[in-house]
């Protein structure tokens, strides 16, 4: 019996032991489970990357995220608005590259950002439309900033002539119709017209003009009173009428300056249906036409830049870039006229 007993007690203390030992097992294993050390990371880009990294389907391309910039470069690609798409052309579309802006008189100054910018004060005095900001310190900075009388609003172009003044007193235009047209070019040349670059600065017609000759780019004419003809200098229109000016702008720029010494030799006018090699990109024709309260004795009237025959306009480009382009696209480029909001 002693014997007996002994041996299970041995049997029950090995059993206890090995039970003591698979807890303890158990527990290195569970500690080995929940607090091992994490496995250092290879080296990536850095948090900031991270978080502005594109998919390459959103951005257009394969390349793997790679520096801060590209990556940079990326999100602001994704993140571009579309272009419109072009509408068809309605069928009942007039056929005439051609777009317009309505812009009323905004103020008169004594200014001309364009041939005396910073000198406020210093030139004849000017009637201003559109942008109604201008004055002699403008830039394209200050313009896009501000308002516009336009229709559209979205442009804050300026346009300014010289003050019109009948016996003595200034008299401004009731209508104001800016156009911008592929007409005086060939059919192929107004297909690959380009917008008009941002910030583009031209002066047309020729302020010091001492007589009638080939700088005189405006012309007088008479509203509903055609018989009378148009005239490089003031006409006599009929009583019940309007003296009106029409001016066109050239519309051959050279490609690379937004202005020059004398405001008008980095743009031409076209020759034969096409832009001279010198200046070989073609943009719209802006043609400016001011009709004024006015009729009767021409004598009677005078511009603050002297006779008729100096009639003389400034254009100072602040359209957004994608208006122009897609007024340029939709209607100057496929031949169709549209109004003052882009379309048909």
């Amino acid at each position: 019996m002693p014997h007996v007993l002994t041996s299970r007690l041995r049997r029950r203390v090995w059993i206890a032991a090995l039970a003591v030992a698979g807890v303890a097992a158990s527990a290195v294993t569970a500690n080995a489970m929940f607090f091992t050390p994490p496995v250092q990371p290879l080296a990536s880009p850095t948090s900031t990357t991270t978080a502005v990294t594109t998919s390459p389907q959103a951005a257009g391309t394969t390349t793997q995220a790679g520096t801060p910039t590209q990556t940079a470069e990326t999100t602001k690609a994704a993140v571009v608005a579309p272009v419109k798409p072009q509408e068809p052309i309605p069928p009942n579309a007039v056929r005439v590259a051609e777009f317009v802006a309505e812009c009323p008189f905004t103020h008169r100054l004594p200014d001309d950002p364009i041939v005396l910018p910073n000198l406020p004060g210093a030139s004849h005095m000017h009637s201003f439309f559109g942008n109604d900001s201008t004055n002699g310190n403008s830039d394209v900075t200050s313009l896009s900033k501000a308002a516009s009388t336009c229709n559209p609003k979205v442009d804050l172009s300026s346009y300014w002539v010289p003050t019109l003044l009948v016996d003595g007193q200034p008299v401004e235009p009731t209508g104001t119709t800016f156009y911008y047209l592929g007409e005086g070019v060939r059919d192929d040349v107004t297909a690959r017209i380009q917008p008009l670059p941002y910030g583009l600065r031209i002066v047309a017609g020729n302020a010091k003009a001492t007589a009638p000759d080939n700088t005189t780019m405006s012309r007088w004419s008479c509203l509903h009173a055609g018989h009378v003809g148009a005239s490089k200098d003031f006409v006599n229109c009929p009583a019940g009428t309007m003296i009106e000016s029409y001016l066109d702008f050239p519309q051959c720029w050279n490609g690379k300056d937004l202005d020059s010494a004398d405001h008008k030799s980095h743009m031409s006018y076209p020759v034969a249906g096409d832009c001279p090699a010198t200046h070989p990109v073609p943009v719209p024709k802006l043609r400016q036409v001011l009709r004024y309260p006015a009729s009767g004795d021409p004598a009677r009237f005078k511009l603050s830049s002297g006779p008729g025959f100096t009639m003389h306009g400034d254009f100072f480009n602040v359209w957004p870039e994608a208006e122009m382009a897609q007024r340029v696209r939709d209607c100057i480029n496929r031949i169709v006229k549209c109004g003052p909001d882009g379309r048909p």
